[in-house]
């Protein structure tokens, strides 16, 4: 684990890409304003160098150049234990085993801003993210103090402040990813239009439908909200019409069909129930129909499967 930290850290502070320009080293404590101009061959220019040759250093997994861009006596603080690491020797040690490993990490950060302490110091504050294939996240506020040696700007000590991450349902609802978009389904006198979309931190799916009805004119909508019941580990429905309805749905899988089993309740007060088939096909479409469905004890006839095709 004080592996994946320390490259975390490491890393994201020096594979940012975007830095605030100075024309010159400001006075101690004086930070440069956004929108300033960077003159050609600035001390930033330096650093910015320096970021993009780490970086390529780090995506090589190149451990020899990696360890070339830290002071002798560089230190990483880990955020979680406090631990540290001491030294270009301790560093490619570190950076030798994170490299062994199958779960080197996608990188992503923002530098908010660049420093100069002294002409030779420069500290660096900014935002970074790092995302593992298993789909793990890790968020991080650090500052990285740069040190100009023979001309050479040089890292010197990273720290990092855990950012809390937002919960997500992402990983239980990722297998309905395949809704999300725009859809239509035309039959016969009648047209359904549906927008499906994430909500924020992907904590739900939010389906919101339109039917127009050519027969008799008349339109109706409704909303619904597809999430995970953490108490009953299921993804679970509600679904809430214009006319006043409202159904409650439970979503299992099986070989790649979705099955929707609903409860509903009409604006009569009249209750049924039914099962929503969906299937992803191959070609970006998906079908829908519904089997079982049942209105106060009495049983209708099922509607059969229809392709809803993605704008």
């Amino acid at each position: 684990m004080k592996q994946l930290i320390f490259q975390a850290l490491v890393t994201l502070v020096i594979a940012a890409t975007s830095v605030i320009a100075q024309d010159e080293a400001p006075q101690p404590g004086t930070e440069k304003q956004p929108g300033s101009e960077k003159q050609p061959g600035s001390e930033t220019d330096k650093i910015e160098a320096a970021i993009e040759s780490y970086l390529a250093a780090f995506n090589a997994r190149d451990v020899e150049k990696l360890v070339a861009h830290w002071t002798p006596e560089g230190v990483y603080i880990s955020r979680t234990s406090g631990e540290r690491s001491v030294g270009r020797e301790a560093m490619a040690e570190e950076f030798t085993a994170m490299f062994a490993s199958d779960r080197v990490p996608k990188l992503a950060s923002t530098t908010r801003s660049i420093d100069f302490i002294s002409p030779n110091v420069a500290l660096e504050r900014g935002s970074a993210t790092v995302t593992h294939d298993d789909g793990e996240v890790v968020e991080s506020d650090y500052t990285a103090v740069y040190m100009k040696i023979d001309g050479q700007w040089l890292l010197d000590r990273v720290t990092e402040d855990e950012v809390v991450v937002p919960p997500s349902n992402y990983e239980h609802l990722k297998g309905l990813e395949w809704l999300v978009g725009e859809w239509v389904d035309a039959g016969e006198g009648f047209t359904i239009e549906i927008h499906c979309h994430w909500t924020k931190n992907q904590n739900f799916i939010a389906r919101r439908f339109e039917v127009t009805n050519e027969e008799t004119g008349d339109d109706s909508s409704g909303l619904q909200i597809i999430g995970w019941d953490a108490k009953l580990k299921k993804i679970r429905s509600w679904l809430f019409d214009s006319d006043g309805g409202v159904v409650t749905g439970t979503w299992t899988e099986s070989d790649g069909e979705w099955s929707v089993r609903s409860v509903a309740t009409l604006a009569d007060g009249a209750t049924g129930s039914f099962t929503t088939i969906l299937r992803p096909l191959e070609d970006g479409n998906h079908t829908w129909q519904k089997v079982n469905r049942v209105v106060d004890g009495e049983l209708l006839p099922n509607i059969d499967e229809i392709i809803v095709q993605r704008r």
